[in-house]
């Protein structure tokens, strides 16, 4: 995750959190040095459908992928969409490589590293979705400023989604889940909160896939996990 001054989403100090883990193995290796070239998100300029993938489309946002096993799923089914992620786990990026050259996804970009530095660069209005899915929680309070559903990033979602684009969000987190509620609820000028009971956020709408972190977190742990889908008002 980012830190960032309140209300300034685009000031970037520094990623907190694991950038790397175990050795990557031989293949995960050549991924990361042979296939991301190939698929990364431009390190500068403006992050256009046009300039990702040749040709005007809806494009999708993923913020802190992990694997990659939603954004590949979201990318098989909406073969006609572009799908964007970021990560700053590098092993998480090589899974991300692996899906997306064994199930042949051409409509993948990604960036190893921040994601608000990558959503900064793209125009206002150009997202049709937007994921955030299980975000490191920093439970202690002195670390709140640290996560990423905050009032500077949520600002930042607002200008990048289409009116009537999605920001999803989901979290197995108890505490997270108060502070995010409490965030989005200061930005309901811009978002439209799609619930009308307890069903919408305690079951997984469709096309929105189980990932084995969602799997462990309920199956191993026994945590509870929630779905939240805001609409951009217009």
């Amino acid at each position: 995750m980012t830190a960032h001054k309140e209300g300034d989403p685009t000031t970037l100090n520094r990623l907190y959190g694991r950038s790397i883990g175990k050795p990557l193995r031989a293949y995960q290796q050549s991924l990361v040095d042979d296939f991301l070239p190939q698929i990364a998100v431009p390190t500068e300029g403006p992050v256009t459908a046009e300039r990702l993938f040749g040709s005007e489309r809806p494009l999708h946002f993923e913020i802190g992928f992990g694997s990659g096993e939603h954004l590949a799923d979201r990318a098989n089914m909406l073969p006609d969409h572009g799908l964007i992620g970021a990560e700053p786990f590098l092993n998480g990026v090589a899974g991300a490589l692996a899906h997306a050259k064994e199930q042949r996804l051409a409509n993948i970009r990604l960036h190893h590293g921040d994601a608000l530095e990558v959503l900064s660069r793209i125009p206002d209005a150009s997202l049709s979705f937007i994921y955030l899915l299980h975000p490191d929680p920093w439970p202690k309070a002195r670390h709140a400023k640290r996560r990423m559903m905050n009032d500077g990033p949520v600002q930042m979602f607002a200008d990048k989604l289409k009116p009537g684009g999605e920001f999803r969000f989901g979290t197995d987190h108890d505490i997270y889940l108060r502070h995010a509620l409490m965030v989005m609820q200061r930005h309901t000028d811009s978002f439209e909160w799609l619930a009308e009971g307890p069903a919408d956020w305690q079951n997984r709408p469709s096309g929105w896939c189980e990932t084995r972190y969602e799997k462990k977190a309920r199956e191993v742990f026994g945590h509870e996990v929630w779905y939240f889908r805001y609409r951009r008002k217009d």
